[in-house]
């Protein structure tokens, strides 16, 4: 395969062709040389990206969000290193949230600056974090993340999205109806969790890991400094919850008395009772028994804006 081509894995939010049409159209102008690929579902980005990596693609893109860069990452992850590190990795965002490149400054909107950025090629090895745990089958599982993991509340909405979502078909009104339903739900977890010297042994409502922004809940977090930040959520009042909603869109969560943050390269969760855990948005369950959470620096090569 020519150095110069791009694998571009195109994961759709929709049925509309519009947006994939536009794309290439920016491409073909800027006359980069591409093969184009596009999934119809999880498992297809996985074998889609697999294909790319194992046909020699040494510049990868993924167009689409959190989720389907999250699934590249663990791809890349699976393969030898010094295959790993010929490629790069880049992002149209064509997702929902867009969390990991909107840190990046990739924006949906601008897909021309966007393109323009990706053919300068600047590469910057990132980290990524590892969540190391033990399935209900008995299995030993690991799963990598760019942006955060969940633990308790906010992985429960995932869940009751995911849920909802199955039944109502719209994104929106499934998030809508996620919220409303959570009133009715469990909104504390007893958790054991080790950060560093200290083990906090107590009720939460939500943790958050990130080696990224993690949607706002670790917003001083950088991924490429070797550490993970801690955000330990405790019991709230509803008017704090509300509260709480704000700061988190106004970019100031960590000014929330219930917020407690932590700096670190590891973290143990001891016990953690019923509290479901996503990654990057995507639900992995509940794991059984004690599980870790670490970091490793500068792993896979990603094309940074100019």
């Amino acid at each position: 395969m020519e150095d110069n081509r791009w694998g571009i894995l195109y994961c759709p939010k929709g049925r509309s062709t519009k947006q994939r049409e536009r794309i290439q159209k920016v491409l073909d102008d800027r006359q980069v040389q591409y093969d184009f690929v596009q999934s119809e579902s999880t498992d297809s980005v996985e074998r889609l990206m697999n294909m790319l990596i194992h046909n020699g693609y040494k510049t990868i893109i993924i167009i689409g969000g959190d989720s389907a860069l999250n699934d590249a990452v663990n791809c890349l992850m699976s393969v030898e290193k010094q295959v790993r590190d010929q490629i790069a990795l880049g992002v149209i965002p064509n997702g929902i949230l867009n969390d990991f490149a909107r840190y990046w400054n990739f924006k949906e909107k601008n897909l021309e600056q966007t393109v323009d950025w990706l053919i300068k090629h600047r590469v910057r090895a990132i980290d990524l974090g590892c969540l190391r745990y033990t399935n209900k089958k008995g299995q030993q599982c690991h799963r990598y993340f760019l942006n955060c993991v969940n633990i308790g509340l906010i992985a429960d909405i995932m869940n009751l999205r995911r849920q909802t979502r199955s039944l109502l078909g719209s994104r929106t009104l499934s998030f809508i109806v996620s919220i409303f339903l959570m009133i009715f739900h469990r909104m504390e977890y007893k958790m054991r969790v080790r950060i560093n010297s200290d083990l906090v042994d107590r009720k939460m409502m939500t943790m958050c890991v990130g080696s990224g922004p993690g949607y706002g809940q670790t917003p001083n977090a950088v991924p490429y400094n070797g550490m993970l930040d801690v955000s330990l959520i405790y019991h709230a009042e509803v008017l704090q919850i509300f509260a709480g909603l704000w700061l988190l869109v106004t970019g100031r969560f960590l000014n929330h008395r219930s917020v407690h943050p932590y700096r670190t390269r590891e973290v143990t969760i001891e016990e953690a009772k019923h509290a479901m855990v996503g990654v990057d948005g995507r639900l992995v369950g509940t794991p059984v028994g004690p599980y870790r959470i670490t970091i490793e620096q500068e792993v896979v090569n990603f094309l940074i804006p100019d």
